[in-house]
Parts: C-alpha cells; structure tokens; sequence
C-alpha cells in the first residue's frame, strides 16, 4: 500500500510536469490512484477473511486471489494507459 501510495504521488507529478492534455492528465491520474484504490479494497478483504476465521478454506484464499487480482489488473490497466498516452 505505501509502495503505490509513493509510486502514485510520483506519477501524478509526473503527469503534471509532461505536457499532457487536461483530458490526458486525468485519465493518467485516475489510473494511477486506481491501484491504491484496489489495493484498499484488496486489503479491507483481506482484513474480514482474516477476522472471519484463521483456518485455512478453500473459500477465503479464493476470495484472497480474487483481491489480489484486483490490483494485478489495476496495475496492468495502469501500464496501458501510461504507454498509450505517453507515446502517442
């Protein structure tokens, strides 16, 4: 969470330093912030399985992958926006 949390504040300043349209900008920011927001709600799952019980189930490492995977396609979807935009 703090990684992305760093990772995003650098971009969006790198975002505003580029010369992007307005347009541009926003799109690159909100996919940027996209990841720490996935990794919130990730992490906010984790937390109620986690409550929920410590035995390992078939269910809650299913809802854990489905967490994680969450973020895996914010970050892929991210690395898009960024190479489409910044080499258009």
């Amino acid at each position: 969470m703090r990684q992305w949390t760093i990772v995003s504040i650098i971009m969006t300043i790198l975002a505003f330093t580029l010369d992007f349209s307005g347009v541009e900008r926003a799109v690159l920011i909100f996919a940027t912030w996209n990841i720490v927001l996935m990794e919130l709600a990730n992490t906010g799952l984790e937390t109620i399985v986690n409550r929920i019980s410590d035995d390992l189930h078939p269910l809650s490492k299913k809802a854990k992958d489905i967490g994680s995977g969450m973020v895996f396609f914010a970050i892929i979807m991210a690395i898009i926006v960024w190479l489409l935009i910044f080499f258009d």
